[in-house]
């Protein structure tokens, strides 16, 4: 038996307790912690956390 993947567990998850309105939520979290990792190396990360 092959163990299933984070995002198929949590799909799993929504579907079964009826949650999909945490899909959006994670989905935000998800891109603003790239957006911090992304850029706190770069030369824009003052103008990115200008706007925070």
């Amino acid at each position: 038996m092959s163990k299933p993947s984070i995002t198929a567990e949590f799909w799993d998850f929504l579907k079964t307790r009826k949650k999909f309105w945490l899909a959006p939520i994670i989905a935000i979290l998800l891109a603003l912690g790239a957006l911090i990792v992304f850029t706190e190396s770069s030369a824009l990360a003052p103008f990115i956390y200008t706007l925070f």
